[in-house]
């Protein structure tokens, strides 16, 4: 289960969020791998847990695709109708067997491209979305720039051999962490069989089927490129990227990095909606107290012997004023988290709601004093809740 944050209910009390058991396991050596490069990280904070020469810069073959479908799903609606041309068909390598003149959707082209690694639906998916090779791998440049992935250059939608066209093992891990995040692109590549206009299509990732979690993504092969292999897993809300470039024995590198990850690491969430169970008490406002939130959700991954702690920053109560101070989205207070002592990222609250002054109420010098007594005895010891302003 994905570890979240724990807030009571009651008006700002917090529990602060500690785990995990008081007995560290022993920490187990990451596997080694037979891929020229390789690299497993946190699907969700991007947080590199394994890396094996994962920078240099190699041929990807047809896991270039992942990146294909996600500027396709960028920009084109699933029921799209694309005519296929004859040039699309004429394309070597795998192929989804188009024919020159039938009608394809996209979402039809993207199951051939994902499950069948068709190349001619590559060409299809490209030319529909930009007109051209040439001006759809411009847009797959831009998107893997837009995504922080230094070292790659796409020429084709497909990945078949073209001087210069290759990524490396991080920055594949990169584009197929954004991927997952499209729940379209998802469902595609975790599709085991599927019937498409008469054709059965199977997906060539067999993880699908022998490993426990398995998601998806992409195979990959050329005799130049070697075996490569992308693929992604989920296990007890800690989702996972794995990629190896150049592994003759890819199927078990990737079973053997995802056991070694999930027994290691284990998964830390803050959201939203549990962050907005906190609440601080209003004096003399229309209401009586008003919640927080973030501006986000928050995913972290961390070792399973760290002791992470949550800490959290608000005032013990908040007046209400004529110019209202507690107006919605200005800063609340902030949480702390920390890791073994340490701290890993600080965390800004906001106000969910504005409470302006009641304007019955009228506290004279005598009751501001009691209220601060009164919040300041009743909320000053709670584990984990700290104080300012």
């Amino acid at each position: 289960m994905k570890r979240v944050l724990s807030i009571c209910l009651s008006a700002l009390t917090i529990i602060t969020a500690i785990f995990p058991t008081s007995v560290a396991a022993q920490a187990v050596s990451a596997p080694t791998t037979s891929a020229k490069s390789a690299i497993l990280i946190d699907a969700d904070s991007g947080e590199t847990l394994y890396e094996q020469d994962a920078d240099i810069k190699l041929q990807i073959a047809s896991t270039t695709k992942i990146l294909t479908a996600l500027v396709v799903l960028e920009r084109c609606r699933l029921d799209e109708t694309v005519v296929i041309k004859p040039a699309y068909t004429t394309v070597e390598g795998s192929s989804m067997y188009l024919k020159a003149g039938e009608k394809r959707t996209v979402r039809e082209l993207l199951y051939g491209l994902m499950l069948s690694s068709g190349n001619d639906a590559a060409v299809a998916l490209a030319c529909h979305t930009a007109g051209s090779i040439d001006d759809f791998a411009k847009l797959m440049n831009a998107t893997a720039d837009k995504l922080g992935c230094a070292n790659s250059d796409f020429k084709n939608p497909h990945g078949l051999d073209a001087a210069g066209h290759g990524s490396t093992a991080s920055d594949l891990a990169k584009i197929t962490a954004a991927a997952m995040k499209n729940p379209d692109f998802a469902a595609i590549v975790s599709t085991k069989t599927i019937s498409v206009a008469g054709r059965e299509l199977k997906n060539h990732n067999r993880l699908l089927w022998d490993l426990d979690g398995a998601l998806g993504v992409k195979t990959g092969y050329t005799k130049s490129s070697g075996r490569s292999l992308v693929s992604c897993a989920e296990r007890d809300g800690l989702r996972l990227v794995c990629v190896t470039l150049s592994d003759p024995n890819d199927w078990a590198d990737h079973a053997s990095l995802f056991d070694w990850g999930f027994s290691e690491y284990k998964s830390f969430s803050v959201t939203e909606a549990d962050v907005g169970k906190l609440t601080i008490p209003v004096i003399s406002g229309e209401a009586a107290e008003v919640s927080v939130k973030t501006n986000k959700d928050y995913s972290f991954c961390f070792k399973r012997d760290d002791s992470i702690i949550m800490t959290v920053n608000v005032p013990r109560f908040v007046y209400a004023s004529a110019v209202p101070k507690i107006v919605r989205g200005a800063r609340a207070g902030e949480l702390v988290l920390r890791r073994n002592g340490e701290i890993v990222t600080t965390i800004p609250l906001f106000y969910a709601a504005t409470v302006p002054l009641d304007a019955n109420t009228r506290l004279g010098a005598l009751e501001r004093m009691k209220w601060a007594w009164y919040f300041t005895n009743n909320y000053a010891n709670y584990t984990g809740y700290r104080f300012y302003g």
